[in-house]
């Protein structure tokens, strides 16, 4: 059984979770979880300080003996705002990596609320129609709209409440004139994303994160029904119960906020920052309340974890579903016509599958290089001549759903060297591919090359081709369509000499 670790280093906290693979699903054999602030400096002054590195370092390390007592087979550590802002971010991980081994990913707003929303719908009963998902963090908040399990939108906003208290609440106790600053900047941002998230027909909302945990449990004991039991079912979490307990923690200092059910000491400094936005979102989107939920970012990790590994697993489609419609929607964006890319993508998949004892690339790699297929043009948005260049940074630097930042570097290294050029280690583009991969992308350049040459004469009707495999060589075998193959034949022959450099072995082009 496989057992799979996902790691979140957020802006307030670090969290854990392990599971273990039963029957295509994932178990969980371990949490962890604490309190390392490590936004709190990053807020106010552009870095992360030594004190936060050291407190979150020390929980990584905990985290690190359950990853070997459990015997992981597969780690992902993700950071999330702090880390997007630092400025010495990269110092940070660094550090990381030297102590734990991890290479920690800065994943960018949208891509955490993509996870978000996986780890939340594959979990959630309830979140199989039409929902708003919210998730108060400590540097941001991300609110995605839902519907029957896929993302309608999502957008990230600088709503966190470690990040709002650091900038805007400074007294224990706020005063009228640092609550009204805080909500002028909240109101601003809020209506950004009510013009991008569009609400109608929206009737449950579910509130992730300890914010949202932390006010359900608080509203359930304000309204005298015993603490706890909100959390523990997902019971509705009323807007006006929101409104009216911000109000009161507002009042309160925080001694007396930490005593509050659900709140403790080290919330207790933070809520009420997360409490207005919570009262805002709710009321600003016409929402009657939320639900709780304890899913969140490290189940979506699991949860695209499983889907990569098992194609069995029910999450495997719709993960590969929604890369692809990242993959089609940046097609739109820069005016590539999906269509006309289409034909290259099939035979770069024919090529990946028939040609698969020649070029013994890991499975993944057929996604990213069926994915270069289809973005290989896309640089011609911004200028025909050295559009593969353009298209490389195009790739490597845009959000592409379920893409990890290596996948689309990998991608973008695929769909630049489909001209003249040649990928070499010492260039540009080969030098942000990690080592390890460097071969595996210059065979998967080639296998793009050839569906590409296969694909001259757009005028035509799509090709068909058969490949016979032989110890020394290579036979592609043509059967031309209604408009012939010359070009075609012509194209093929030009890439045999990189073929022999690539896989040592002869590459024979014939009509049949």
């Amino acid at each position: 059984m496989q057992t799979f670790a996902a790691i979140d280093i957020g802006s307030n906290s670090c969290r854990l979770k392990i599971g273990r693979v039963v029957q295509h699903r994932l178990r969980t054999v371990h949490e962890d979880r604490e309190v390392t602030r490590l936004g709190a400096s990053v807020f106010e002054t552009g870095i992360v300080s030594p004190e936060a590195m050291a407190a979150t370092l020390r929980t990584l390390k905990r985290f690190y003996k359950a990853v070997q007592t459990h015997g992981a087979d597969r780690v992902r550590a993700v950071a999330t705002s702090a880390m997007r802002d630092a400025r010495n971010s990269r110092a940070f991980l660094a550090w990381v990596r030297d102590e734990t081994g991890w290479d920690v990913e800065i994943i960018s707003g949208l891509e955490e609320g993509r996870l978000i929303h996986r780890g939340v719908v594959e979990n959630e009963p309830r979140a199989g129609g039409r929902c708003l998902l919210v998730d108060v963090g400590g540097g941001s908040c991300e609110i995605t709209l839902s519907e029957h399990k896929r993302i309608r939108e999502t957008i990230s906003l600088p709503l966190g409440a470690v990040r709002l208290t650091e900038e805007f609440l400074r007294s224990e106790i706020p005063g009228k004139d640092e609550i009204a600053r805080l909500r002028q900047f909240m109101d601003r941002e809020l209506r950004r994303a009510k013009r991008r998230v569009p609400t109608q027909g929206v009737r449950l909302a579910i509130g992730t994160s300890g914010t949202a945990a932390a006010l359900a449990d608080a509203a359930r004991a304000l309204g005298k029904k015993g603490a706890g039991k909100a959390r523990a079912n997902g019971d509705l979490t009323p807007t006006h119960t929101v409104r009216r307990l911000t109000a009161k923690l507002t009042r309160m200092n925080n001694g007396q906020r930490s005593v509050v059910p659900g709140i403790g000491p080290r919330r207790s400094e933070i809520i009420v920052a997360g409490a207005h936005v919570f009262a805002e979102i709710l009321e600003g989107f016409g929402l009657s309340g939320f639900r709780y939920s304890p899913m969140g970012l490290r189940d979506g990790i699991l949860a695209q974890m499983l889907a990569e590994q098992d194609s069995r697993a029910s999450v495997h489609q719709q993960f590969e579903r929604e890369r692809w419609q990242a993959v089609l929607e940046a097609c739109r964006r820069y005016g590539i016509d999906p269509r006309s890319s289409e034909p290259v993508r099939q035979h770069a998949a024919q090529m990946f599958h028939d040609l698969a004892a020649v070029h013994e690339l890991p499975p993944e790699y057929r996604t990213l290089l069926e994915a270069s297929a289809m973005l290989r043009d896309i640089g011609k948005f911004l200028n025909h001549q050295g559009y593969h260049r353009h298209a490389q940074y195009i790739i490597a630097n845009s959000e592409l759903y379920g893409f990890t930042p290596q996948q689309r570097i990998i991608t973008s290294a695929i769909a630049r060297y489909q001209g003249k050029s040649r990928p070499a280690p010492e260039g540009r583009t080969m030098r942000q591919v990690p080592p390890e991969e460097y071969e595996h992308v210059r065979r998967a350049v080639v296998l793009l090359r050839l569906a590409v040459a296969l694909n001259q004469d757009r005028a035509s009707d799509v090709l068909k081709v058969r490949v016979r495999v032989y110890p020394k060589r290579v036979l592609l075998e043509l059967l031309p369509g209604r408009t012939g193959a010359e070009l075609e034949l012509w194209s093929l022959r030009k890439e045999a000499a990189y073929f022999r450099e690539v896989f040592g072995r002869d590459l024979f082009v014939a009509l049949e």
